[in-house]
Parts: C-alpha cells; structure tokens; sequence
C-alpha cells in the first residue's frame, strides 16, 4: 500500500471525512425530505375541521377515499404500511448492506425512494382514488427507504472513531430534522398549486442528491489508503488486545495500522476475521442491542407520531381561537423538528463530555413528558406559546432518539466483544433502527384511530409510551452511574 507523508496524509483525511458527513447528511436528509409529504397533505386529503368544533369532520372536502368520517383511519393505514415495510426492509437491508458495495446500494435507494414518492403524487393527475393503489405504493417506498439508515450510519462509522462520535453524530444526525423541515417547506409550498407537487419535488430531490452519492460517495477509508478510524480496540490492564489508530497523536503517520497481538494471530488472519459479516441473532446477542432496539421501539413511536400527525393536529387545534391554513400548519410543525437538531446534538455533546449515554437519553425521555403535557394543556393559549412549547417538545424527544439511532447505534456495532469487526455495523445499526421503526409503524397508525376519540388520548399514549422506553435503559444508566463512580474512588 502506497503511503502518504504525515502533513498531506492529515489533510487529505480531513478532507474525505468532511466529504463523507456532507455526502451522507445530504442523503439521509433527502431521505426524511421524501417522507414529509403525507404527514403535510393529511389535512388536505382528510376531512375538514368544522371551524365551530376541533373534532367535528365535514364529510364532503379532502380526497376520497380519506375524505369520509373514517379518513382519518385510512391515513392512519398509509403510514403502517410505509412503515410496516420500512421495519421489515430495515433489518433485510442492514444484512445485505453488509456484504455489497454500500454506495451502489444506498444511490439504488435513492433512486427507488424517488420515484415511489413522485408516483404517489401522480395520483393527483391521474385522478387515483383507490386505496390500494396508495397502500402499494407506501409499502414499495418504504422497503426503498429502509436501504437508507444502515447504509449511512455504516459509512460514517467507518470513517470516524469513538472519541468523539457523540458530537459528531449529534451534529451530522440533526439531517434528520434538517430533512423534516425541507420536506414540509417544500411540501407546504407549492400545496395550493394541487397536493401532488408535494411528493413531485421531493421525490426529484432525492433522485439529484442519489446521483452524487454515486459519484462521489467513498464508503471505506481503507479504500483511499487509510486504516479505519472504527476498528479501536482498547488494550486491557494486563496489556493484551489490539491497539489500532488511523490518525496517530504523535503525529509521526498517518493511516498507517500499527498493531501488536499477543494471540498469536498473524495479521493477515486478523485482517479476514475483521471483514467476516456478523449474523443476525448473533448481534442480537451482542451486550446492551436489545434493551436500546426496544428503547427505541418507544421513543421512534413518539418521534414518528409527531412526524406523520403534527400538521394535521395543528390544522384541528385552534389556536389563540383561530385554526390555522394548510400551508401555515405545515410550516409551522418545523419549530418541533428545529428543537430536534439542538436536541440532537445537545445529546451527543453531553454524552461524550460525561461518557453515559444511557443515562443521557433517560434524562431527555424524563424531562420531555412535562414537556409534552405543557404543549397539550397550554399550547392552544397562543401563538408565542405554541411555538415555544413544540420546540422544547422537540428538543427532548428527538434527543435521545437521534442518539439511539447514531451514536449508540455505531458503539454497539464496533465494540471490543466483537474485535473490532466493522462489517457488524450495519446489521446492528438495522436491528435497532428496524425495531425502533416497528413502534415508528405502530404510533402513527394509533393515532389515526385514537385522534377520533380526541387528541388527549393520543397524548397519553406518547407519555405512556416514553415512560416505558425509560425502563428499558434504567438498568444500564445505573450502570454507568456506578462505573462512573467506581472511577472517581
């Protein structure tokens, strides 16, 4: 392998690195930019709220078959089945990520996941009004957009080591929310012209933003010459294990592995396990994966719930008296998206400051039920209160889900028990991701049934539902409670 001097070396990875965050960024944000349309359109294609009364339907506006007294359980059914198969799709597309070029796959992707969303708003010009036609296009478009998580998180894991990776996954996962509130500008912007140039653009954008993924994506940095910043392995007390280092601090190379192992293992062997694929109960098994997978089971269920219902709940719920246009309800639910990118990143810099992320997400989880409960009983007082009251919203529930499914995510799939194995990445990565989105599926659809019956019971559900993604971490935030404690004795 051809080497680079130590100066050229440290900017030339510098440089790759900046590329990869921007590339992926730009991906996954055009990914969540591709699902905002239906979450925008809800209150267009369902019934209209009677302006006397918030819960009232006039069975005569929208766009049938959303348009009678039960649309808004047939909308609730679009999103189970964009995320029904989006779940399934994750964990299928987290093992074949594994063992194919990651950048074909993840600009296939994009590909798919465009022209599926235009697809569902050409149902407008061709004057669509079966349902089967919208549940099979929703079911297609999420198997397309399940390749984009594990594909992107895998990349970046193995461009970035752990030293500070809850900072700059809390930075680079805030494309979530960045794609959010694209998505529902563009959406909400040209709704008036007619709802299906809401999915028409996005679905554009993300085939533009695929195209450069497929030309200048680099997966692996062992691919330029560099050693992969993700295969860390710490030395133990007694001074075995395997030191690895991409960039080294004492600035004399770098890219270069340097490594002792006193397994006897020679380097070429060591080399061949560290791109064996790892199996899917096996990394299921693998320390800490299932209680953060079921964690985030609940906190994707309260993330996604606001994701698909905020508009439209916006749209029934007057505020200061008044409801809202289609157009400002849409703009409006980015205030709980921009409290998510602070939220986000908060996460990861008190994560890695502290160590605990863990105990990180059980705090934001705590502290985002009041901000819930605020946000129903008082957000209606006015706009100012509104406004406050959704970010704060956001920033605690998007904090810890973005965490989870970065951070978190990369730590699980690059950690000691498995030697530093980077090809686990992705399948880790998807188990947890693709349970998350198992509760994604089941709040939006809940919401679809309950919201009839009135907007408190969708509430409680979330606070009932964050509630429990705190029990799934307790015991391991009292862990690091005590390792931290045990530290400072």
């Amino acid at each position: 392998m051809e080497t680079q001097t130590p100066a050229h070396g440290r900017r030339s990875l510098l440089f790759h690195q900046i590329s990869v965050l921007l590339l992926t960024f730009s991906a996954y944000a055009a990914f969540h930019a591709s699902r905002k349309p239906p979450s925008i359109v809800k209150s267009v294609l369902g019934p209209e709220v009677a302006a006397s009364n918030s819960s009232a339907a006039t069975a005569g506006a929208g766009w049938s078959p959303f348009d009678g007294p039960r649309g808004p359980h047939r909308l609730g059914e679009l999103d189970l089945a964009f995320l029904s198969s989006y779940s399934a799709g994750m964990y299928l597309a987290g093992h074949v990520g594994d063992r194919i070029d990651l950048r074909r796959f993840l600009a296939f992707g994009m590909l798919g996941s465009g022209v599926s969303t235009a697809a569902f708003g050409m149902g407008y010009w061709w004057g669509v009004h079966r349902l089967g036609f919208f549940l099979a296009v929703q079911i297609v478009s999420g198997l397309f957009q399940s390749i984009g998580w594990p594909c992107v998180v895998a990349v970046v894991g193995n461009w970035f080591g752990k030293s500070k990776r809850g900072l700059i996954m809390g930075l680079w996962a805030s494309h979530t929310s960045v794609g959010n509130i694209l998505g529902s500008v563009l959406a909400s912007s040209v709704l008036e012209f007619g709802w299906g140039w809401s999915f028409v653009l996005p679905g554009v954008l993300i085939i533009v933003v695929g195209a450069l993924v497929f030309a200048f994506l680099v997966v692996d940095p062992r691919d330029l010459g560099f050693e992969s910043p993700a295969m860390e392995i710490e030395m133990n007390d007694a001074g075995n294990g395997v030191v690895e280092s991409a960039v080294e601090t004492d600035g004399e190379d770098v890219g270069l592995l340097e490594s002792e192992e006193k397994s006897g293992l020679d380097s070429r062997e060591a080399d061949l396990e560290s791109k064996a694929a790892i199996g899917f109960l096996e990394a299921w098994r693998l320390p800490n994966v299932a209680p953060y997978a079921f964690c985030l089971f609940f906190s994707k269920l309260v993330a996604y719930t606001f994701l698909y219902w905020l508009p439209f709940y916006i749209r029934q719920t007057a505020v200061a008296g008044e409801h809202l246009s289609h157009k400002t309800a849409g703009i409006l639910s980015t205030i709980f998206d921009i409290g998510g990118v602070f939220g986000g990143i908060s996460a990861g810099f008190i994560s890695d400051s502290l160590g605990v992320r863990a105990l990180t997400s059980v705090l934001f989880l705590m502290f985002s039920i009041p901000s819930l409960i605020l946000y129903r009983i008082y957000g209606s007082v006015s706009m100012h209160l509104n406004i406050g009251l959704m970010f704060l919203s956001g920033y605690f529930v998007n904090g810890p889900y973005s965490l989870i499914t970065t951070a978190v995510a990369a730590d699980l799939g690059t950690q000691d028990t498995i030697k530093g194995n980077s090809r686990a990445l992705a399948t880790v990565t998807a188990i947890i991701d693709g349970t998350g989105s198992v509760g994604a599926a089941l709040g939006p659809l809940l919401t679809g049934y309950i919201s009839t019956r009135g907007w408190n019971s969708v509430f409680l559900m979330l606070i009932f539902s964050t509630s429990l993604a705190i029990m799934f971490l307790i015991h391991i935030a009292k862990a690091e409670v005590i390792s931290k404690m045990s530290e400072r004795t």
